[in-house]
């Protein structure tokens, strides 16, 4: 089985409906350079116990945190994120820019060569944080670390896609097309 050995192209899509009918979402764009991406999905269990044992567990799906790491992130990536403006040239972040819900995907390459792709439905990025240094003898160059929560989609309750280029029964065109539109749920 190959490992994933590599991060790129991560894209972001405005998701502008999701309601009981459908979920539709404007034309994902890129972001910057990537560095590195963890999914870390959360659960929430109770142990349901009887006769002085676990009878049964019960969970339930809370979301996905989510850290992704860029070389730089523009100013017009930065207002996308976070439901800030830019206006010539200047970004305007207010106290009352409200984060818009986007799905995030990007590819990542396995050590035989192919890729895996992933998008995220639903989810909403926090602030972007800051960090400088003073010039110093060595240089110390900075990266953009985002954080954000992805959740179901209200739509069908759908929180992530994964394909593998290499994987059995693969739809080749659902692979060409996966950054062109986040994907919709494949039929059988």
């Amino acid at each position: 089985m190959a490992r994933q050995i590599g991060l790129r192209d991560i894209h972001i899509a405005l998701l502008t409906k999701d309601d009981q009918t459908e979920a539709t979402y404007a034309v994902p764009s890129k972001l910057e350079r990537a560095v590195s991406a963890k999914l870390s999905p959360k659960i929430t269990s109770e142990n349901i116990y009887s006769d002085d044992t676990v009878e049964d567990i019960i969970s339930a799906f809370e979301g996905v945190e989510v850290e992704i790491e860029t070389n730089q992130l523009s100013l017009e990536s930065r207002a996308k994120l976070q439901g800030a403006k830019v206006v010539k040239g200047v970004l305007i972040e207010s106290k009352d820019d409200i984060p818009p819900a986007l799905a995030l995907g990007f590819k990542s390459k396995k050590s035989n060569g192919k890729y895996r792709y992933v998008w995220l439905l639903k989810g909403k990025f926090e602030l972007a944080a800051d960090e400088f240094d003073t010039e110093a003898d060595k240089p110390q160059p900075k990266s953009a670390k985002l954080k954000g929560t992805f959740f179901a989609r209200d739509f069908d309750g759908n929180y992530r896609f994964i394909a593998d280029e290499d994987g059995t029964g693969i739809d080749a065109s659902i692979i060409s097309a996966w950054f062109t539109a986040v994907p919709a749920e494949p039929v059988v």
